[in-house]
């Protein structure tokens, strides 16, 4: 399996960093972050202890359908559909269909969090000299 790198950013600042690519100010690294998450709050959500539970259970125990994962999470299989389907927009797990079956299976084995505790510095822009200087 492979590991997915998660990056913690919020909505202005991807919008930003959006642009700034957009314009050729910045290029993506092949380093960067796959996945987005717009807060420590929202990743640890969908991270929680229960949630990484479900996905060793994915893994380990490769259920066929929901039903059989609510059975061996002990969950609702609605509860269980809003944080597959939460999963799958993040690239944790994909669903795969076997006839009339919804399978879940595990896309990543690991995950990795880049969180910046500090802004980047940028260069501040010097103020142009004038002739007069």
């Amino acid at each position: 399996m492979t590991t997915l790198k998660i990056g913690i950013a919020d909505t202005e600042e991807m919008k930003a960093r959006t642009l700034r690519i957009a314009r050729g100010e910045e290029q993506p690294s092949p380093d960067d972050p796959k996945v987005w998450f717009i807060s420590t709050e929202s990743f640890s959500k969908v991270l929680s202890a229960p949630n990484r539970e479900m996905l060793r259970l994915i893994a380990e125990q490769q259920p066929d359908s929901l039903d059989a994962l609510a059975e061996l999470t002990g969950r609702a299989k609605s509860n269980l559909s809003r944080t597959l389907k939460a999963m799958v927009g993040y690239g944790l797990i994909r669903m795969e269909r076997s006839g009339k079956k919804l399978a879940p299976k595990l896309v990543h084995d690991r995950v990795v969090l880049e969180l910046a505790l500090a802004s980047p510095r940028r260069k501040a822009s010097r103020p142009k000299e004038t002739a007069d200087e």
